[in-house]
């Protein structure tokens, strides 16, 4: 009896996942915001500016849409697979990846997510590299290096160490 209230419980728990999830819909507002706050300052001065910084600020742009992209898979695919299957009414359009992901593949989306946005910001480093000191420099490389690495190797450990159960999605109910 103890056993089966302390079980409930620590299935109910989930649920504390939810108000999280729901947080992170906020921070895409406010990630949105920020990306038209951008956008505005932006445009007046679209013929002022030389074709690099025109190139740093549409890897701005891309940085942040990644970040939010980001943000909804880790949303929807976190929720869907920590705390309860996300009912969306018959006709009404559903994303195609919504479903797919068990917890394997969402820490391989966001490593792979990682490491494009730190693909994105070196780039940015490069495009100023005359106003970044060589040891900074230095840093940005390295850091984004460990991030590749770590990308790799989660990707080579999910998929040579990680045993996989055929009937995984089926036992996920995903039909």
């Amino acid at each position: 009896m103890i056993e089966k209230f302390i079980e409930r419980l620590l299935y109910s728990s989930r649920w504390l996942l939810a108000p999280i999830y729901l947080g992170m819909s906020l921070a895409l507002i406010t990630l949105s915001i920020k990306f038209f706050q951008e956008l505005y300052h932006f445009i007046p001065h679209i013929l002022e500016i030389s074709e690099a910084q025109l190139i740093l600020k549409l890897l701005t742009f891309i940085d942040i849409t990644l970040v939010g992209s980001l943000t909804i898979i880790v949303m929807f695919s976190g929720y869907d697979n920590f705390v309860s299957r996300l009912n969306i009414a018959e006709g009404t359009e559903r994303l195609s990846w919504l479903g797919t992901h068990d917890y394997g593949s969402l820490k391989m989306k966001v490593a792979s997510s990682i490491v494009a946005i730190s693909s994105i910001h070196l780039l940015q480093v490069f495009m100023n590299i005359e106003q970044i000191e060589n040891d900074k420099l230095l840093w940005y490389v390295v850091i984004h290096i460990t991030f590749v690495v770590s990308a790799f190797l989660m990707g080579y450990l999910e998929k040579h160490v990680t045993p996989h159960d055929s009937n995984q999605e089926g036992e996920h109910g995903h039909d």
